[in-house]
């Protein structure tokens, strides 16, 4: 499985660059890197789960000042912006992965 999250994530790296210079017809970019992201997230490491919600809350910003950059800024803008969907995407699942575990603990038999 640990290959399916690696293919996943390189594919979300690509789409995330490619999209930012051509349009993809036919193409939901921002749900496919979410869906991608989802993927994973199912794989991540728990341990890596305030470094990704930090990711989450910085990429925009990111995106937002790249925009400056004359000539190229608004295509790295859109990278920062989709790679920032993704990986939404991957924090989404690691904060369901947390409740799961939440939850099992509180069912789980007293020892």
């Amino acid at each position: 499985m640990n290959k399916v999250y690696a293919v996943a994530r390189v594919v979300a790296l690509l789409l995330a660059i490619a999209a930012a210079f051509v349009a993809i017809p036919n193409l939901n970019v921002a749900a496919a890197l979410v869906i991608l992201g989802i993927i994973v997230g199912i794989g991540a490491p728990t341990d890596d789960s305030m470094r990704v919600m930090l990711a989450v809350l910085v990429l925009p910003a990111i995106g937002v000042a790249l925009g400056n950059v004359p000539q190229i800024g608004e295509q790295l803008g859109a990278i920062a912006t989709n790679l920032g969907l993704h990986i939404a995407g991957v924090a989404a699942t690691l904060v369901v992965r947390r409740i799961i575990a939440l939850l099992k603990g509180d069912w789980a038999p007293a020892s």
